[in-house]
């Protein structure tokens, strides 16, 4: 380069990109308009509203364009998000979201339920003055203008084969999965005891995060692609009404994908933890959603589940414990109190959650682990212990140690545990007790190649890693899939040609 020659960035729009982009020194950090806690805590609906385009173009402009995108390095799908900002940024929407849709089955899902501050946008390289890109807020927008647009054609595979794949989870995983094996032509067969296609993403995730119909389109999308639902049907040890035996599963296929996540709740103990009125996070959480999907549900009708009047204590830091408080607040509770053992710090939940969660009147209370539960008959109140952190434990967060004599007493007339949740013992639900499980019963599996002790069944999802987030789920189906694709090639190279 000569002297005094100044180096300019590629043009883009017209413009050079500096120009177009590396805005996040004038233009402040946004997101979509939030509505006000007064109005949304009365109802179901998503609390963001979305982007304009002119606000989708302005919030991409951000984007510094670095050379060390830390922003797809955190991202568990690895997706190209400075690539298709610079595109957003420049109107080019369509091709926005065919990047997008390369790397993320659902990016319209994950958009809205993934906890970016901890992942994309927490490891974003701006300094913190200037606050980092708005990723989730775009992502949601690009596939939300692609559906309206027409953009969003269902598969056609270039061939059909004739080999058959039978998929037990109709989450995202498993959902993942039969896409990216419906691309490659195979006949995608998915089994899921619910009566609607999205597992945890329908009946776990309340509407205020991800509303139904979003889910619903993408059932859709997939029987226009020539994916077979078996909907209200368990898998067990043997055929019977509403269920088929995993041994008839295996004869019916060419392989079979385990992709039925973990949803054994976790309990707690100590005295008093079998009164009336203590429920299970996933149990509330159901019968919240099936309301919503105009089901009706006894177990709300007669006051069980139905936070209504009542001063409710939800056990937990987690994401699904803010889903439980939010909830409740919606539901019209008298009181909603988070009781964590841990500080704000140090909880896994999102922090953006546990902001909307307190603007909507929730309470919370740190650094406080339960001890007993009060009442005759039915639960009327929590005692619980003040903790203090110690030193950093496996995890890397701080370890608790109970505070000496300072028992308190929350009232309480519904508790709700968010605890986590354990894998089910599938090899003995299943009747397949060669089926290899880890000390902690989730599936074992060859890393390399997802399959499972059993040939020709693989696994992917919170069934191996135990409970994670839905986004981790999308990539364990991608990499499944294209590992079964590998293996049924190599195994029965005459079948895995294109039906004649």
């Amino acid at each position: 380069m000569g002297a005094g020659r100044i180096e300019r960035l590629p043009f883009a729009g017209g413009k050079p990109m500096a120009e177009r982009m590396l805005k996040f020194v004038s233009v402040a950090q946004g997101q979509p308009d939030k509505r006000p806690a007064a109005e949304r805590s009365t109802d179901f609906d998503e609390i963001y509203r979305s982007f304009a385009v002119a606000q989708a173009e302005q919030q991409s402009s951000r984007c510094s364009q670095c050379g060390v995108p830390f922003c797809s390095i955190h991202c568990p799908l690895g997706n190209n998000i400075p690539d298709w900002l610079k595109m957003t940024a420049e109107g080019r929407l369509e091709e926005a979201y065919a990047l997008s849709s390369a790397t993320n089955n659902f990016p319209e899902i994950c958009g809205r339920i993934c906890p970016q501050d901890r992942l994309c946008e927490g490891n974003c390289v701006i300094e913190k003055g200037f606050e980092s890109v708005t990723i989730g807020a775009v992502e949601r927008f690009i596939t939300d203008t692609a559906f309206a647009s027409g953009w969003v054609e269902p598969i056609r595979p270039p061939v059909e084969r004739a080999l058959s794949i039978g998929i037990v989870g109709a989450g995202p995983g498993g959902l993942a999965a039969a896409m990216q094996l419906r691309e490659q032509g195979y006949q995608v067969h998915v089994y899921d005891r619910y009566d609607r296609v999205g597992g945890l993403m329908v009946y776990g995730i309340p509407g205020f995060k991800l509303e139904k119909d979003i889910v619903a389109r993408r059932h859709l999308y997939l029987e226009e692609s020539g994916v077979k639902f078996h909907l209200g049907l368990g898998v067990g040890d043997r055929d019977e009404d509403g269920q088929i035996a995993f041994a008839t599963l295996r004869d019916r296929h060419d392989a079979v994908l385990i992709a039925t996540g973990v949803y054994k709740s976790r309990d707690i103990g100590g005295p008093g933890a079998g009164l009336g009125g203590i429920v299970k996070a996933l149990d509330y959480l159901t019968v919240s959603n099936r309301l919503s999907l105009g089901d009706t549900v006894e177990s709300f009708e007669n006051g069980e589940l139905n936070a209504a009047g009542k001063s409710v204590v939800v056990i937990g830091g987690g994401d699904t414990a803010m889903d439980c408080v939010r909830t409740a607040i919606r539901q019209g509770a008298k009181s909603v109190k988070c009781l964590y053992r841990r500080d704000r710090a140090n909880m896994p939940g999102s922090i953006r959650e546990v902001k909307n969660a307190e603007e909507e009147g929730v309470e919370f209370v740190w650094l406080a682990a339960p001890e007993a539960f009060r009442g005759e008959g039915t639960v009327s109140g929590v005692r619980a212990s003040r903790m203090k952190l110690g030193l950093p434990d496996a995890t890397g967060r701080q370890s608790v140690e109970p505070v000496e004599e300072s028992s308190f007493t929350l009232e309480a007339d519904l508790v709700i545990k968010a605890l986590g949740f354990d894998p089910e013992p599938l090899p003995t639900l299943w009747g397949q007790p060669d089926l290899a499980v880890s000390r902690w019963g989730t599936l074992r599996v060859d890393h390399e190649t997802f399959m499972t002790s059993l040939p020709g069944v693989f696994a992917a999802g919170d069934i191996v890693r135990g409970a994670s987030l839905v986004v981790w789920a999308i990539r364990d189906g991608r990499d499944a899939a294209a590992q079964m694709h590998r293996w049924l090639k190599n195994t029965a190279p005459a079948r895995a040609q294109a039906a004649e």
